[in-house]
């Protein structure tokens, strides 16, 4: 089967045609599985309908045999009471006495067959005994017959003058009672006929039908089952046929494959869902016409039909064509198809069977390999050095002309494929005047020695020229030779054997020079030596100054702390008023002097603790306009006093990473220092804000301003601007070191800018805190006495 019946199969879901006898109506096609599950439905509706009809005809048959039967049972039992009265009629009127009734009486004047059917008559007295029944039931003999079969059943019975009614016996059996009176005898006769014995026909009937029924029922279930194996069966091969078919896809998908099925005679063309794919289009239906494969040819190939025309002339008989189809965005896309022709059972003409394999990345490739190629060999021709190569049969692959030269080879051997005997025969070697030891006996390439990977050499050729030639061997087992022209390389080597001699001249001067080197560095050496000696001297000569003036500051402290306080004392007149105003004033200038030393000492104990590595900060999360804020009330008093405007400009939230402590002192420091140096009616503004990732502090006055020379001197201890002639304010000159040194132990800086007669401006910058709780950290500080960045204010 063609690849194309295949896919009609798998394609194409069979179905069941059905013609409504109308050429404008168009027939209704009915699929393979609404078909199998019509037919499952139709059968169960058939054995629902005919199970519902059997059961309504066996109840209307039911109750069509009872009444029978009890119609039945009543003209039996008023004939055999009209006969039996009759008889017992002649008897009174012979003037006879009346006998008994034997059970012959009744089978006189019963039917022959009412046994048979179940029927029990039987014949009273007036009193209700039994006197005889027929058949013959010597049990019944004598027994009243409402105790035996109820009276209630007796009773209905007589109300229904003969005709039989249905009655419960004491012993819970449903029977048939009819009863007639005898005439002249004073008795009755009775009919006794079970409901068992009614219904006994009815059940039979029940039967049989039940049987056919099951017998019916179960031809059906063997069709259906027989059908629904049947369908599963076509089902599974589908599903095989399916998984087939969708392997064979991938497969061809991944090797860039399309099938061909081509029906010459219909003109039409069964693509692989591959095939689409190779051409970027979408699957449109189950065939192609040759027209639409033909317009998707490229121009110049041959035209298939042509090739198939010659196959089917008996020509060839199979073709294999390199050709190009259209790519739906445009490009062209190379196919190679392989087919032959395929004849089926049942088919008038034969069709056309093959793969078309994706050849586009191969025909780039061997483009690409082209230009390398060309690439390789213009660049083998334009090298300096002669190059040849050999394969592993000794065949000459490729040479350039400077191989060419070097051994005055004819163009006839040149060509690739010459052997490496023909080379050697008509080659004529170069002279060679000189030759290395590690040289062969010819200047053309020679065998390689088995386990080697190659051979290198050094010729001097007549005119004085050097060839260094490398041979090695390839993977393939061929190998290549390049001679390199290393002539000016041996220059250079007799160049360099000279410039050794010199070279160990130099060095022999070189030894000579060393000797004296090694002397100097010995009494280098020993002064640095002395210098270490007097650098640790000097170490603990400054460490031994701060803690000298650590001790006395503490000591000094303690005694002006008296005096402040007893100076304040008397100021302020707590224990009398001094009568002699003079006084006061002296107070007022011991307690301004106290006041002005203990600052001192204060900021030479900062200073000495500072240069002793001996301060501890707690760097933490604060608030900017905060301590700001606390340094202005402090400072506040001293500006009022001066005259001085202070004004602020701070945000409402800022926070910084800094000892809250120290970052107030030296807040203190720059303002005081500010309030200090501007004259009356000036002012100083203190302002923060973010920059980046910093929290910027500026503070500006208008005070004197610096002058430029002088500013270079702000941040050294114990240096101040004005000299001790010329100053006008006082102050120990500590209070910028000491704040530019606790800024940085802050992780911050502190910058300067001046301009004499306009004022100063200090930054101060300290690193912003991140939102959310921040632990504390806990900085030890070394020695940080640094200058202070200065510059000019704009």
């Amino acid at each position: 089967m063609s690849k194309a019946k295949l896919g009609e199969l798998f394609f194409k879901e069979r179905a069941l045609k059905v013609s409504v006898g109308s050429k404008r109506v168009p027939s209704i096609a009915i699929s393979e599985r609404i078909l199998r599950n019509l037919i499952t439905g139709l059968i169960l509706l058939f054995l629902m309908t005919l199970a519902t009809a059997l059961f309504l005809q066996l109840s209307a048959s039911r109750e069509r045999s009872i009444v029978a039967s009890t119609k039945h049972t009543a003209l039996v039992l008023r004939a055999a009471a009209s006969d039996l009265s009759a008889t017992l009629g002649a008897g009174f009127a012979g003037g006879r006495t009346v006998r008994a009734l034997i059970p012959e009486d009744l089978a006189e004047v019963l039917p022959q067959d009412t046994g048979v059917r179940g029927r029990l008559f039987i014949a009273t007295d007036e009193k209700g005994y039994v006197q005889t029944s027929y058949p013959e039931d010597l049990g019944l003999k004598g027994a009243n017959l409402s105790t035996v079969f109820g009276q209630e059943g007796i009773l209905g019975a007589a109300q229904q003058l003969g005709a039989p009614v249905l009655a419960i016996t004491p012993a819970n059996e449903e029977v048939y009672i009819g009863l007639r009176s005898l005439s002249p005898y004073l008795g009755q006769i009775v009919v006794i006929h079970p409901k068992a014995q009614v219904l006994q026909d009815w059940r039979s009937d029940v039967t049989q039908i039940a049987t056919l029924f099951v017998v019916t029922l179960g031809v059906l279930v063997l069709l259906g089952t027989a059908f629904h194996w049947q369908a599963s069966r076509a089902a599974e091969a589908d599903q095989t046929l399916a998984v087939a078919t969708e392997r064979m896809d991938k497969a061809l998908d991944r090797g860039h494959c399309g099938l061909w099925d081509w029906d010459i005679a219909r003109g039409r063309i069964f693509w692989s869902k591959s095939m689409y794919d190779i051409l970027g289009l979408e699957t449109k239906g189950e065939f192609l016409s040759y027209g639409e494969v033909a317009e998707r040819l490229h121009p110049d190939d041959d035209p298939i039909d042509q090739l198939v025309d010659v196959m089917l002339r008996g020509g060839r008989p199979a073709i294999d064509q390199e050709f190009r189809m259209k790519h739906c965005d445009g490009h062209w896309v190379w196919l190679r198809a392989r087919a032959e022709l395929s004849e089926a059972p049942g088919q008038d003409s034969p069709n056309l069977v093959g793969i078309a394999i994706d050849i586009t990345e191969q025909k780039r490739l061997d483009k690409l390999n082209q230009e390398a190629e060309l690439r390789l060999k213009d660049a083998i021709e334009n090298v300096s050095e002669a190059f040849v190569l050999w394969d592993s049969d000794n065949h000459l692959v490729m040479c350039n002309s400077k191989y060419q030269q070097l051994h005055n080879l004819p163009a006839s051997v040149c060509r690739p494929g010459s052997s490496y005997e023909d080379v050697t025969r008509v080659a004529r070697e170069p002279v060679i005047r000189q030759r290395s030891a590690a040289s062969t006996e010819t200047a053309l390439p020679t065998s390689i020695p088995e386990g080697s990977d190659g051979n290198t050499f050094e010729v001097q050729l007549e005119d004085g020229r050097w060839l260094q030639i490398n041979e090695r061997r390839t993977k393939d087992g061929g190998f290549v030779s390049v001679g390199t022209d290393i002539s000016n390389l041996k220059m250079h080597e007799e160049k360099l054997l000279e410039s050794e001699r010199e070279l160990m001249n130099t060095v022999r001067d070189l030894q000579k020079s060393r000797m004296e080197l090694e002397q100097q560095s010995q009494r280098l050496a020993d002064l640095a030596e002395k210098y270490s000696r007097e650098k640790t001297r000097a170490e603990a000569a400054n460490r031994s100054k701060s803690e000298f003036l650590a001790n006395m500051s503490h000591e000094l402290r303690t005694p002006l702390n008296a005096i402040i306080g007893f100076s304040e004392v008397i100021e302020q007149q707590l224990f009398g008023k001094v009568e002699i105003p003079k006084y006061l004033d002296y107070a007022h200038d011991i307690h301004s002097s106290g006041q002005y030393l203990l600052d001192v000492i204060n900021d030479i104990l900062d200073m000495s603790k500072i240069e002793a590595g001996r301060i501890t900060l707690e760097v933490e999360k604060c608030s900017v306009p905060a301590v700001i804020e606390e340094a202005l009330r402090i400072v506040s008093g001293r500006a009022q006093e001066g005259g001085v405007t202070l004004r602020k400009d701070l945000p409402d939230s800022l926070h910084a990473m800094a000892d809250v402590r120290s970052l107030k002192q030296v807040l203190i420091n720059v303002i005081a220092n500010g309030v200090k140096f501007t004259p009356d009616s000036g002012s100083l503004t203190i302002s923060a804000r973010r920059v980046k990732k910093m929290a910027e502090i500026v503070i500006a006055d208008t005070g004197i301003g610096i002058p430029p020379d002088q500013i270079s001197k702000l941040g050294r201890p114990f240096e101040q601007v004005e000299n001790q002639l010329t100053k006008t304010r006082s102050g120990s000159g500590l209070g910028l070191a000491i704040s530019n040194s606790l800024i940085r132990l802050n992780d911050g800086s502190l910058h300067i800018a001046s301009e004499k007669g306009k004022g100063t401006t200090v930054t101060i910058t300290l690193p912003i805190a991140q939102k959310g709780k921040q632990p504390k950290r806990i900085v030890e500080s070394d020695a940080v006495i640094e200058p202070i960045a200065t510059g000019t204010q704009a």
